[in-house]
């Protein structure tokens, strides 16, 4: 399958090119048009430069041979909560639309835990979960997309186990190489469409999570 990642260059980003080059998938890598695509070039990686602050038409020209996208980018933790709206939120919504112009139908999103439930939200983050809010609304109630809607909870730089749970009550963390697994696979399995799971660390192969949703 050929799958456009936004936010190709970011640490999930970059182990979901490598993940679906490795599963025999064609990844796309979208960048911003200022980082530097040569290590995917040399890998053989088609690279595409998109900018979340143009409008969705603009961006759905570099979707037009897609058929998914992963929405793995977002404004890191240095800038200030101006970006957070305008990338995470803003920069997501666009996406979802520029999907939709493109005639991308399937689409996995990147959230993060407890983002449906303003009562867990912790106040250092409160901007982003306030975008993942409304951006995960939006892919929900105004898109006729097949989504997936991952909701990691807190990433660690761990190495992957192939092992998670998803669980709507539980807290942890998860490493990253086992949330890109994990949207690897969801990307091929019907099952997941329309559907938001929440992803931690757990004792379970992801196979066999997927398979129970």
């Amino acid at each position: 399958m050929r799958v456009m990642i936004v936010g190709a260059n970011g640490h999930v980003g970059r182990l979901l090119v490598a993940q679906l080059l490795a599963k025999g998938d064609e990844p796309i890598a979208g960048l911003r048009p200022d980082e530097d695509g040569e290590d995917w070039e040399d890998q053989g990686v088609a690279v595409r430069r998109l900018d979340l602050l143009e409008k969705p038409e603009r961006i759905a020209s570099t979707f037009m041979d897609a058929e998914a996208i992963i929405f793995a980018a977002g404004s890191g933790g240095r800038t200030r909560d101006d970006m957070t709206l305008l990338i995470d939120l803003d920069g997501a919504v666009k996406t979802m639309q520029a999907a939709e112009i493109a005639g991308v139908h399937r689409f996995l999103m990147i959230s993060m835990l407890f983002a449906e439930d303003r009562n867990r939200w912790a106040d250092p983050l409160k901007p982003l979960y306030v975008a993942k809010f409304y951006a995960d609304n939006w892919l929900v109630h105004q898109t006729h997309l097949a989504y997936t809607i991952v909701q990691p909870g807190a990433l660690s730089f761990h190495p992957g186990t192939g092992k998670v749970k998803s669980d709507p009550l539980a807290v942890g963390s998860v490493p990253r190489e086992d949330v890109a697994a994990f949207l690897v696979a969801a990307l091929h399995a019907p099952q997941t469409i329309g559907k938001t799971v929440p992803l931690l660390q757990g004792d379970q192969p992801i196979d066999q999570v997927i398979d129970q949703l």
